[in-house]
């Protein structure tokens, strides 16, 4: 029994020392991506057939900070422009919205003064994504102040006329 109870407080004591990574150390570990495969499977039955890219992280975040002022994209842009760099028929949507999540985070969390213009990352149909930081009130301040127009639609968030600002790739 102390044995065991020796090889659990070891276990447990290497566990707390593993440092968990930082939303920095995240965005730049490409585990191995970008990383081009055949769409088989489930994921035919949506994409059909053809290669699908998971992006690297800084793939993302570097698309992300080419949206200058009174510019936007949405992350159906981020995709159609990793799909040509890597030319494949898709980009992956959860790992591409994952990485822009990570890439909001990080530039809040950093303070530094130039960070990744996420507020200008929009979902589908002009959306604000509220779980980036601060949620909606923070973005909506962050792009008014840019000159655009934020309408409420039920419960969701958009940039009106958001398509005369998207960033043409």
């Amino acid at each position: 029994m102390t044995l065991l109870f020796a090889e659990w407080s070891s276990w447990r004591d290497n566990i707390k020392k593993k440092k968990k990574k930082s939303w920095q150390e995240k965005l730049h570990d490409d585990k191995g991506h970008p990383t081009v495969s055949p769409i088989t499977g489930k994921m035919s039955k949506k994409w059909g057939t053809g290669t699908m890219v998971i992006p690297a992280p800084m793939e993302v975040d570097e698309i992300m900070r080419r949206v200058r002022k009174g510019k936007l994209i949405t992350i159906n842009e981020i995709r159609e422009q990793l799909q040509q760099k890597h030319q494949v028929d898709v980009a992956c949507p959860i790992t591409t919205g994952i990485f822009a999540w990570i890439a909001a985070d990080e530039a809040e969390k950093e303070g530094r003064k130039r960070i990744t213009p996420y507020w200008r990352t929009l979902k589908t149909g002009g959306e604000l994504n509220g779980n980036y930081p601060g949620g909606i009130e923070a973005l909506s301040a962050r792009l008014e102040a840019e000159g655009f127009e934020i309408i409420q639609k039920g419960k969701k968030y958009f940039v009106e006329n958001y398509e005369q600002y998207l960033m043409k790739s």
